[in-house]
């Protein structure tokens, strides 16, 4: 069983910049698919952005499109989620999610804020 963990959530200020990390146990990194969630508070989780096992095809929400960049780090086993451009309604708790043989895994969140 994988285990993941979120790092990189702070509060910052409208336009901008943070990255996110999720640090992933065990040797099997590129065997899984990856995705970041983010839940707002009252909303139902939405998907942000997945890469898949090969790392050249990737998907993002048209709500962060142009602005978030997700990508992974094989050898450090970490994946990450560039944010640029930060906006308020971007404010959320983000989640790290892995993905194999139809079973997802979930890291605990960390919480992103952005201030108007």
């Amino acid at each position: 069983q994988v285990q993941l963990v979120e790092s990189g959530g702070g509060v910052v200020q409208a336009g901008g910049s943070l990255r996110l990390s999720c640090a992933a146990s065990g040797r099997t990194f590129s065997n899984y698919d990856w995705g970041w969630f983010r839940q707002a508070p009252g909303k139902e989780r939405e998907l942000v952005a997945r890469i898949y096992r090969g790392g050249g095809s990737t998907y993002y929400a048209s709500s962060v499109k142009g602005r978030f960049t997700i990508s992974r780090d094989n050898a450090k086993n970490t994946l990450y989620l560039q944010m640029n451009s930060l906006k308020p309604e971007d404010t959320a708790v983000y989640y790290c999610s892995a993905r194999r043989g139809g079973i997802d895994y979930w890291g605990q969140g960390t919480q992103v804020t952005v201030s108007s």
